[in-house]
């Protein structure tokens, strides 16, 4: 995963304070379970002070910032992932998005009070957990031709239309196109199978991504138990022994859990 991999606790980009006095606002890195507050160093954003505000059985992981809003600037997510990546090694946290700031530290005392319930049920969840990706994609020169090459359906249509000196109607080549992309997406599906039959006894929950773009044949978010992820890595290497050299996998993390955590903050 790299530096701008999002973060899915869903949350307004500010926290509004019910006061007026001037206060500082706190930039948020994370949710933890702690009933006390406590200071980590200073290693966040623009070298500020990390600490935590706690309420009850919670404590939301903090900096101070001046402004109302941060750049996602290579700095300021490198020191974000930096922050998360100190709270991994002592626990599993549940990952802010980038660019979450609260009026105040009332505002986010108020935050957790409201969400205390829904939060622990999340940390209960991931707890002792991790995440790790899997990217899989096509390793050809151009993507159409090799399927041409590997599906005769794909090629007869091909010929039909697209080749010779007559120029295709856009019909014609909307008929290649949708052939090509259903034949994209069955391969991607059976390429799915055959990689989760090997990981998913390795891993706690598995999330299928959205492809980014006609190479890619699949991108995994998978959730492991911290003992297990040595079982996960060699199962990444079983699965691709069962694709050739036309493939290329990518496997990262540990990270945290972005893409196991869904809360709506309750304002």
């Amino acid at each position: 995963m790299s530096e701008g991999h999002v973060s899915v606790v869903k949350s307004p980009e500010k926290l509004v304070a019910h006061h007026g006095a001037a206060v500082s606002r706190a930039y948020i890195y994370a949710i933890v379970a702690s009933p006390q507050a406590q200071t980590y160093g200073d290693f966040g954003l623009g070298g500020r002070k990390v600490y935590s505000i706690s309420v009850g059985r919670l404590a939301a992981v903090v900096s101070d910032v001046a402004g109302g809003r941060i750049r996602p600037e290579r700095s300021h997510l490198a020191a974000h992932q930096g922050v998360l990546k100190k709270l991994m090694a002592e626990n599993t946290p549940l990952p802010m998005s980038f660019g979450i700031i609260a009026d105040s530290p009332q505002a986010v005392r108020s935050m957790l009070s409201r969400n205390q319930q829904a939060l622990l049920e999340q940390l209960r969840r991931v707890a002792g957990k991790v995440e790790l990706g899997l990217r899989v994609a096509w390793d050809v020169p151009n993507i159409f031709e090799y399927f041409v090459n590997t599906h005769p359906e794909l090629r007869v249509a091909r010929d039909r239309f697209l080749v010779g000196h007559r120029e295709p109607t856009q019909e014609q080549k909307i008929e290649v196109g949708r052939t090509f992309e259903r034949l994209l997406n069955e391969e991607r599906e059976a390429c799915v199978g055959r990689v989760e039959g090997v990981l998913a006894p390795h891993c706690a929950e598995m999330d299928e991504k959205k492809c980014r773009d006609e190479r890619e044949v699949m991108n995994l978010a998978c959730l492991v138990g911290r003992e297990a992820v040595s079982q996960f890595e060699n199962g990444v290497f079983e699965a691709a022994k069962l694709f050739d050299n036309n493939f290329s996998f990518d496997y990262n993390g540990p990270w945290a859990p972005h893409n196991f955590v869904e809360i709506d903050l309750k304002l």
